[in-house]
C-alpha cells in the first residue's frame, strides 16, 4: 500500500507541510503531487483530487481524506506512535493541535509562510506578539510536561509527535521573518531546522519557479488557508 499526497507549494503551503512532515519522518511510503495554489481559497480544478477544493488531500487508493489534522489523525490509526504514549500528554497534544488549527489568526495574516523569504523586523505588532507568546507558552508547558513524565527526546513531547508537524510552519515563519527567540525557544526551533524531512522541505521551496514579494505573500496569501 502507498499513499498518495496533493500538496499546494512547498514554499508557501503551511498546511501542506503539516501532513507530509508527519509521512517523512515516519518513514511512510508516499508518492505527491504539487499543485498550484494561489491564496484564495477554494479551487473548482482541486476538486478532482480533493472533495473540498483545497489542498492537502490524502489519497489511500480510491479513499480521500482532506484537511491537515485529519490526514493525521487519519495517519495515527495506522502509526499510533505518531501521538504520545502517555494518555494526558496525547490530550494535551491534541489540544494544542487544536488551538494550532483554529486559531493565531494574525501570525496567519500578517507573516504567512514563505520557506525563502528573508525579512527581518515584520514579526512586531501587538497581535502578532500575542499570537507568539501563546505559542511560546504552549511549546514550554509541552516541556515541562515531557520533563515532568521523564521522558526522552527534544521535541514537544519527547519524540517527534503530530504536534511538532502542526507547529512546523511556525517554524518557518519564526526564521524567515528572522523573529528574536529566547534561549528555550530558540533551541526547539535549532531542533526542528535540523530534521532531514524540514530540510528537505526547504531545498524543494528553493527550487520552485514561483516567488512572492513581502506585499505580494500578504495580497495573495495573508490569512488563507494554503
Amino acid at each position: 500500500m502507498m499513499y498518495h499526497l496533493y500538496i499546494g507549494y512547498q514554499n508557501y503551503s503551511s498546511w501542506s507541510l503539516r501532513p507530509w512532515l508527519l509521512l517523512k519522518h515516519f518513514n511512510i511510503p508516499f508518492t505527491q503531487t504539487v499543485v498550484r495554489v494561489d491564496g484564495k481559497g477554494i479551487k473548482a480544478s482541486h476538486r478532482a483530487y480533493s472533495d473540498n477544493g483545497l489542498v492537502p488531500c490524502l489519497h489511500d487508493q480510491n479513499f480521500r481524506v482532506w484537511d491537515s489534522m485529519a490526514i493525521c489523525e487519519y495517519l495515527a490509526e495506522q502509526y499510533p506512535a505518531m501521538w504520545p504514549a502517555d494518555r494526558q500528554a496525547r490530550a494535551r497534544a491534541r489540544s494544542i493541535c487544536a488551538e494550532m488549527h483554529s486559531g493565531f489568526g494574525a501570525l496567519r495574516s500578517q507573516l504567512p509562510m514563505n520557506v525563502r523569504l528573508r525579512a527581518k523586523g515584520k514579526a512586531n505588532t501587538p497581535e502578532v506578539a500575542a499570537d507568539l507568546a501563546r505559542i511560546f507558552a504552549i511549546w514550554r508547558n509541552a516541556r515541562d510536561m515531557t520533563a515532568s513524565n521523564q521522558v526522552a527526546g527534544d521535541y514537544l513531547f519527547g519524540e517527534f509527535s503530530i504536534a511538532d508537524a502542526m507547529y512546523s510552519p511556525v517554524i518557518w515563519r519564526l526564521y524567515s521573518y528572522g523573529v528574536q527567540l529566547p534561549d528555550d525557544i530558540a533551541r526547539y526551533v535549532d531542533t526542528m531546522l535540523a530534521h532531514p524531512a524540514m530540510q528537505e522541505w526547504e531545498q524543494a521551496a528553493q527550487q520552485e519557479d514561483v516567488f512572492l514579494s513581502f506585499d505580494e505573500l500578504i495580497e495573495q496569501f495573508g490569512g488563507v488557508r494554503a
